[in-house]
């Protein structure tokens, strides 16, 4: 696969820009969003919408009692126990047109507050200055020895773009800015993704930014919480379960879409724990994808959704000893065993990671697999769909019954799902191996398969000394996964980074050097009598799981 070199803007004037445009007039778009919403809700019988009132005033009254936020209007508690009220003072209406009219008038209250909370916006001013800054930022986080070595703390822009590595289908990606909405959805590892990315889509890719979706938490510190609201974002609270505030949030994902806006999602729901590549995708906002394009041929617009996977590769991630633990107290409950933590040394660790940061190389892969319609097909660079034989679909027949375009709630469902296994298809056939990633499949491979009787929780439990190979025998052991990896490369079902054909003992002292990077406890090493040593099981396990899913055996 071909990196990608810099690219200039497709769409060079900020004021044209897609997002820009979608919140030009915020406060027009949120009384769209929420008569958008409310018109949905009304479909349903009244006793239902009563229910979905009722039941978000319950579960609203105990979020605020148990999980209180900063970002959180000051008057929460007092808005739902006025719902509450008005709910219970017309318990004894009995004429329907009144059931419906407070049935409405309460949503309308509901879903224009949940609306004015999601609703972000976008400045092209406070963009440039983000831009500014994140060069500086990144600069920082992945300078070079080299940059040091010179006198010099922050490098310059090439460096930088050389340390983000971008692969792909660009042009495909790019070309598709005037043709629809284009809605990446990446795989998700770290909480730098979102920055990362967004860095990497304008400053190498060259495409406007996308909208997104960020933690109302975040907005709990008002300096950041300033910045999100200016930078395209629009805020999810995750402690809202209620249908109500769902149907708003996915409403407006789906009005985004329909304006033609690009918008980001990470369709996991949340970083992988484990530290695979995602296999099952949630399927709430990729089902109003879905849906957009249906609207949009039923409004005979010649505008397309496009649905592009971009697949994420670190050499380390900042919080993978915290996501492993996660992941193994859920999964093996009583089995697992976390080990002690050590916040005495916290802030030594903190200026011992900060100094790896500064003081090494390292770089990100950023994999962009080929767009693909919401049916699953490939896309060409015009925006046609292309089915398995090479022939231009019509995906208006997809929608139609009768003759005519129309919803349909299961048909559209079975559409969700397939392109959802799609898009889990390609992040591992686009996915691109790194050295860190071979080598740390290869170690806790050996040490499992020195250990067959024991279960994972078992095998983790064991003192690191249990483990170590000589450097020469771990060598051989990299060497046939590697050629594994390449026949594989050739068959096109997974996508090498350059230095997997490198010689097996560079790749391996280049992956080693790589995974140990940034953790205290080192993943892997190589001590001074030449042997493979690791420091953590927990973290090397992690590292291994990049690759569990790809059938590599020794």
């Amino acid at each position: 696969m071909e990196r990608s070199p810099v690219h200039s803007h497709v769409i060079p004037d900020m004021q044209d820009w897609p997002v820009n445009k979608l919140y030009s007039n915020r406060k027009a778009f949120v009384k769209e969003l929420a008569e958008f919403t409310i018109k949905r809700l009304m479909k349903q019988p009244s006793e239902e919408i009563r229910n979905k009132i009722a039941r978000a005033a319950y579960l609203e009254t105990i979020r605020i009692k148990n999980e209180p936020w900063k970002a959180d209007l000051p008057d929460e508690m007092s808005f739902w126990k006025k719902i509450k009220k008005e709910l219970s003072d017309h318990e004894l209406d009995i004429s329907k047109d009144r059931v419906n009219e407070v049935n409405e008038d309460l949503l309308k209250k509901i879903v224009y507050r949940y609306s004015e909370e999601i609703v972000g916006g976008f400045k092209p001013s406070t963009f440039k200055f983000a831009r500014r800054f994140l060069t500086q930022f990144f600069k920082v986080i992945f300078n070079t020895a080299w940059s040091i070595g010179k006198g010099t703390m922050f490098g310059n822009r090439k460096e930088l773009q050389d340390r983000i590595k971008v692969y792909g289908y660009v042009d495909e990606l790019r070309s598709l800015m005037n043709k629809g909405s284009v809605i990446l959805v990446p795989t998700h590892f770290s909480n730098l993704d979102s920055i990362m990315v967004g860095y990497a889509l304008d400053q190498v890719v060259g495409v406007p930014p996308f909208t997104y979706g960020a933690g109302l938490n975040l907005y709990n510190n008002k300096i950041v919480g300033r910045y999100m609201n200016r930078l395209g974002a629009y805020r999810v609270d995750r402690r809202k379960k209620n249908k109500i505030y769902l149907e708003t949030l996915k409403a407006m994902s789906n009005l985004a879409i329909q304006k033609g806006t690009n918008c980001l999602f990470f369709p996991g729901g949340t970083r992988s724990r484990s530290g695979q590549l995602e296999t099952k995708l949630k399927l709430g906002l990729l089902g109003s994808a879905v849906e957009a394009q249906r609207v949009l041929l039923q409004e005979k617009s010649n505008k397309k959704v496009f649905i592009v996977p971009l697949i994420i590769g670190y050499h380390f991630v900042l919080e993978a000893n915290s996501l492993i633990h996660q992941y193994l107290k859920s999964t093996g409950e009583e089995l697992f065993i976390p080990p002690k933590s050590d916040e005495s040394r916290r802030w030594t660790k903190i200026i011992k990671f900060a100094w790896r940061y500064f003081s090494k190389s390292s770089e990100i892969t950023l994999s962009i697999a080929p767009p693909l319609d919401v049916l699953g097909n490939r896309v060409n660079k015009n925006g046609d769909s292309i089915d398995n034989k090479g022939n231009t679909l019509d995906i208006s027949g997809y929608f139609m019954k009768d003759g005519q375009i129309n919803g349909d709630f299961q048909r559209e469902s079975e559409y969700t799902r397939r392109i959802a296994k799609r898009i889990t298809e390609d992040y591992h056939e686009f996915n691109i191996v790194m050295s860190s990633h071979i080598v740390a499949y290869t170690a806790f491979l050996i040490h499992h398969k020195n250990y067959p009787h024991l279960d994972i929780y078992a095998l983790l439990r064991l003192p690191e000394t249990e483990f170590g190979i000589s450097f020469n025998d771990f060598c051989e052991k990299v060497d046939l996964i590697k050629h594994d990896l390449i026949e594989k490369e050739k068959e096109g079902k997974v996508n090498l980074s350059e230095e997997i054909h490198w010689d097996t003992e560079k790749l391996v002292k280049d992956g080693i050097g790589n995974i140990g990077l940034y953790h205290d406890k080192n993943p892997l090493g190589i001590n001074k009598d030449g042997n493979i040593y690791t420091q953590d099981f927990h973290l090397l396990y992690y590292y291994y799981n990049r690759l569990n899913n790809f059938d590599l055996s020794l």
